[in-house]
């Protein structure tokens, strides 16, 4: 069970996630990147983002990408937090397929 402290941070650093992952896919031409959910471990040292990837051919390749900068927007999510969070979780990424999984189950039941 996620506590309350949990959750507040989970979903401050989902908002600040999305708002650094729309400035980055700006530069991208055609890939939308969102972050769908963010999990705070219980003593608030790691955070695992669930990001959804649009087109999703190219999520695993993004996903890839972003693990590899994970020190980078770790340090920039630490400069916009640092007066909310002493100190700034752990990053790791996740592809979020639900969106994909909807899909094919509407079209299982067409």
């Amino acid at each position: 069970m996620e506590s309350t402290r949990q959750a507040k941070i989970a979903r401050l650093l989902q908002k600040e996630l999305s708002e650094i992952f729309r400035k980055q896919t700006a530069k991208l031409r055609g890939v939308i990147v969102s972050v769908s959910a963010v999990r705070v471990s219980p003593d608030l040292s790691i955070a695992r983002a669930y990001l959804s990837v649009f087109p999703s051919d190219k999520g695993q390749e993004v996903i890839n990408e972003v693990n590899r900068s994970a020190r980078t927007i770790r340090y920039e999510l630490a400069q916009i937090v640092r007066y909310q969070l002493r100190k700034t979780p752990e990053l790791s990424f996740y592809l979020d397929d639900s969106l994909d999984y909807i899909e094919n189950i509407d079209n299982l039941l067409k």
